[in-house]
């Protein structure tokens, strides 16, 4: 019996892009509070070892999977974008980006029930 390979751990690792949320989700998320981060045009090899949610105030991004250049995700200022844990990506920026962020396990800690 042939073993069949297993997908690779990117196989289901999709970017989940949410344009122009509404103001009551970015504030139910707490944005404003969150770290910021910028870089200039270029390329960028990224790998995650936690869920990113991030907000662009702005800037364009193109990113492609690590091994499938074929599959890019554009997306950019207004954009609330979530990216998996584990996933491996070149981000290809082709206007400034200047965006809040938050990583998983910082999320739940800012999150508070009311």
């Amino acid at each position: 019996m042939a073993a069949t390979p297993s997908p690779s751990p990117d196989t289901d690792l999709r970017i989940v892009v949410e344009s122009n949320p509404p103001e009551s989700r970015l504030a139910d998320l707490n944005i404003k509070c969150w770290p910021k981060w910028g870089c200039p045009p270029g390329k960028y090899q990224l790998r995650y070892g936690a869920e990113e949610t991030c907000y662009l105030v702005r800037g364009k991004v193109k990113a492609y999977r690590k091994g499938c250049p074929e599959t890019a995700i554009e997306f950019g200022a207004g954009d609330l974008v979530i990216i998996p844990k584990g996933l491996s990506c070149t981000w290809d920026v082709s206007v400034a980006v200047d965006k809040y962020y938050m990583f998983e396990s910082n999320l739940s800690s800012t999150s508070s029930s009311s």
